[in-house]
């Protein structure tokens, strides 16, 4: 479904990705795992096309140079300079980090908000799949989005990138912030999207622990190159792993 070839992204001299490749297979969950500054922000921006957002307003107000080399491909077709909303378009949704939502709306807003694109009657299924995915949802429909606890939060913005119909959705970060209990929860919600929806997923995460054992396959990158992959359960016993990521 997914295809990153020999990706390169610098801003201005520094390097943020360096000749990454990675494939993703339609319905998998594959994770992209790293540290802090490792790239996986960079990486989720540039599949999704919002590099190219970010290149271009750059260049406007004269600011940092931003150079993108190599291919994505999305179901055999090269998007590599499609913009961001084409690839919205076509089934590419990305949920940013830190939940970004509209804090002074309530949830249902947020939601109706999220499926501009959509039909009456899609938006109408939207909602019902989003409140049976996260019944914290269905619970605090018509509470501002402002109020909501960070994981509530979270969940409202997975939702609202489901509301948009994806073939292909991008989580950077899902965990970011969240408690143990909350992480565990949002790892179980995850799942759910996954198994329900049949909707593949690609997921930025230095959080590895409660991820990994549900990972199809796992990328790990650090300082924009890549330097392990594997299946998420075998990744978990991998003493490297262990080492940088459960501190053991």
């Amino acid at each position: 479904m997914l295809a990153v070839k020999e990706l390169i992204v610098f801003y201005e001299n520094a390097i943020a990705v360096n000749d990454l490749s990675l494939e993703v297979k339609q319905g998998q969950i594959v994770g992209v795992i790293g540290s802090n500054s490792a790239g996986k922000t960079t990486l989720m921006n540039t599949i999704s096309g919002l590099i190219l957002d970010m290149r271009l307003k750059e260049r406007r107000k004269g600011g940092q140079r931003i150079t993108v080399m190599g291919q994505v491909f999305f179901e055999g077709a090269d998007i590599s300079q499609t913009p961001a909303y084409e690839r919205a378009r076509a089934g590419i949704v990305l949920c940013r980090e830190r939940h970004p939502i509209f804090p002074d709306s309530s949830v249902v807003e947020n939601l109706k908000i999220a499926g501009y694109l959509r039909t009456r009657a899609q938006v109408r299924q939207g909602l019902e799949q989003a409140f049976a995915l996260f019944p914290n949802l269905a619970r605090w429909r018509r509470r501002k989005a402002g109020f909501l606890s960070g994981g509530e939060q979270q969940m409202l913005a997975i939702g609202m990138a489901l509301m948009v119909g994806p073939k292909l959705l991008l989580l950077d970060e899902p965990l970011l912030g969240l408690s143990p209990a909350m992480q565990t929860q949002l790892v179980e919600a995850i799942k759910e999207v996954s198994s329900r929806t049949g909707v593949t997923l690609v997921i930025a995460e230095q959080f590895a622990r409660p991820l990994l054992p549900w990972l199809d396959f796992a990328y790990v990158i650090e300082n924009g190159m890549l330097t392990l992959t594997g299946p998420g359960p075998e990744l978990m016993t991998n003493p490297e792993i262990k080492s940088a990521y459960f501190g053991v």
